[in-house]
């Protein structure tokens, strides 16, 4: 093949198509290049004029730039298998993500990576995979599986494996622990992304000496700048419960723009379709004020160099044909998306037929002890407690000590107050184990809420008012395999099923966006204002995140990254 491009290259041979007349995108000189472009099979082969093929498409100074790239994403948060979030992404511009398998690998795991990588093929999409280093996050929490270095060493011999994912579990590094430093060992000529939200002075240095490349969460100015100067990569992200990217957008400048990307980390499926995917960041950005050429840099080569996929990222020979076509500068309306030189969407619809493939399976995920009613009555042991403060719009939480909400010696949930009792349910090894908490922020005024989707050991976490609405919305999840359900006065009045590890559907992405918008719709009628409350909800299992969170073990302090009573005194 490799003479066939050199021969097509110089003109000796015709090409499999042309495109002509384009206005592309020069992002290694920031200038636009009115030319044409021919491409043999899935590559650009040359740029300029006398290149001969019998399909010939003038794109008649519309705008051609390199299809844009995702940094940092977790397809399991957009609810559906990969063949139905590529049909979603795909015509909006994203011809390549690099994933972390993360959340169904502490469901599953080595099952839930393979069941990934396997859904991941013959999609008109790139899915490059970063192996997870933190199944289980934590010790204080547990998850569905655990994989130590030993276990993930094999898949680094895969194609489409690049590297290491976040490092989640920083405090476990900066201590030393020997099952941490061994999957950084094993990583080889690869990338190994970090996250360490708030992480600073000497702590970060040893952080970023043990080999740490990349952080994509960051939410000031000032922490993006410590990082970046520091020589780490800085993933600026725009996802549904984290929205960074007009408060880190002053950081980028001419002179440190190569070190930053755009990722989405998390991004739910009602997102996807109303407000796009990378294309969205673009579009805010230009709306910013940033130049145009730094934003479509930051989508497509400054990815592709961070990851060593130096076939991808730009219009340019050699490089795979995984091109976009968009009206202009300003816009930046995406028109067509060619894959490996073939138009798989046209003016936001995927134009390619999902071909057949051998049909994946993974097993049942939800195992819980049966409960018999009291599982859900907290003593009250005091008259102060910790709470767990939700911020607005991010995953981060406050740690609050305020009066308890009490009756009768009992913790109750007091809507009138914004305080309302909070469960993490072990649901894989049927422990019985139940993590008990209070929280303030999430707004319920009546019934309950629960879902499997519980970051990051995805254990059912559930909110609620009353004991009997609590306890129907976590039966109801047991008896779909996973899923959300909202319950109030002992009705369930909405639900998803997610048979997929608890965390996907098998229906397409529009149906499963309804569902979600159906089911936000239905708790803000009990008097929730969150933008994205079953997102919020999603996030406050997480131990790895600062600063008052709650798992099936118990409530976990993050700043002293260990379990602290519910009651102070």
């Amino acid at each position: 093949m490799l003479e066939k491009w050199i021969q097509a290259a110089r003109g000796q041979i015709p090409c499999d198509r042309v495109l002509k007349n384009a206005r592309v995108v020069d992002v290694f000189s920031s200038s636009i290049v009115e030319t044409d472009v021919a491409i043999l099979q899935d590559t650009i082969v040359g740029l300029g004029g006398g290149y001969q093929s019998q399909d010939q498409i003038d794109l008649k100074g519309l705008y051609l730039a390199p299809g844009l790239m995702d940094a940092h994403v977790h397809i399991e948060s957009s609810m559906v298998e990969v063949p139905q979030f590529a049909r979603a992404v795909v015509p909006l511009g994203t011809t390549s993500v690099i994933t972390d398998p993360h959340e169904i690998a502490n469901v599953l795991g080595y099952e839930g990576i393979r069941y990934m990588m396997e859904s991941s093929k013959y999609n008109p999409l790139n899915v490059f995979f970063m192996l997870s280093s933190c199944v289980p996050s934590s010790p204080l929490e547990t998850a569905g599986s655990e994989l130590r270095a030993f276990d993930l060493f094999p898949f680094f011999r895969e194609k489409w494996v690049v590297g290491l994912a976040e490092m989640m579990n920083y405090p476990g590094l900066l201590a030393g622990d020997a099952a941490v430093l061994d999957k950084i060992k094993i990583v080889s000529g690869k990338r190994i992304d970090g996250h360490a939200p708030g992480l600073r002075g000497k702590d970060l240095n040893a952080y970023i000496a043990a080999g740490i490349q990349s952080d994509h969460e960051c939410t000031t100015v000032d922490e993006a700048l410590e990082k970046l100067q520091r020589g780490l990569y800085i993933m600026i992200r725009e996802g549904s419960g984290t929205k960074n990217l007009l408060d880190l957008l002053p950081l980028v400048n001419a002179r440190n723009e190569r070190r930053c990307l755009f990722c989405t980390d998390d991004r739910h499926p009602h997102d996807i379709l109303e407000e796009g995917h990378i294309d969205s960041m673009i579009r805010r950005a230009l709306a910013y004020g940033l130049d145009p050429f730094i934003a479509i840099r930051m989508a497509t080569l400054n990815t592709a160099d961070y990851f060593g996929l130096h076939h991808l990222g730009a219009v340019a020979p050699g490089r795979r044909a995984d091109l976009i076509v968009f009206d202009d500068l300003k816009t930046f309306r995406i028109r067509e998306v060619y894959k490996n030189g073939e138009k798989v969407a046209k003016d936001g619809q995927a134009t390619y037929r999902t071909p057949l493939r051998p049909q994946t399976v993974v097993r049942g995920s939800v195992n819980i002890r049966l409960l018999e009613g009291q599982e859900f009555q907290i003593p009250a042991a005091g008259k102060k407690c910790r709470v767990i403060g939700i911020v607005p719009d991010q995953i981060v939480t406050e740690l609050l000590v305020l009066d308890c909400p009490q009756q009768d010696g009992w913790v109750v949930s007091d809507p009138d107050r914004d305080l309302l009792r909070i469960f993490v349910v072990e649901r894989h090894r049927a422990s019985g184990r139940i993590g008990q908490g209070v929280i303030s922020g999430f707004g319920l005024l009546s019934g309950a809420v629960a879902t499997t989707i519980a970051h990051d050991s995805h254990n059912i976490i559930c909110v609620g008012v009353s004991d009997g609405d609590i306890i129907k919305a976590v039966t109801r999840i047991n008896k779909m395999g996973g899923g959300i359900a909202v319950v109030n006065e002992g009705e369930v009045i909405d639900c998803l099923e997610l048979p997929i590890a608890g965390l996907m559907s098998d229906q397409p992405l529009q149906v499963v966006s309804d569902r979600v918008k159906s089911l936000n719709r239905s708790i803000r009628k009990l008097g929730v204002g969150l933008n994205d409350p079953l997102m919020t909800l999603s996030f406050m299992a997480l131990p790895v995140i600062p600063q008052l969170k709650l798992t099936d073990r118990g409530l976990v302090d993050v700043g002293q990254f260990r379990h602290v009573d519910l009651f102070v005194d």
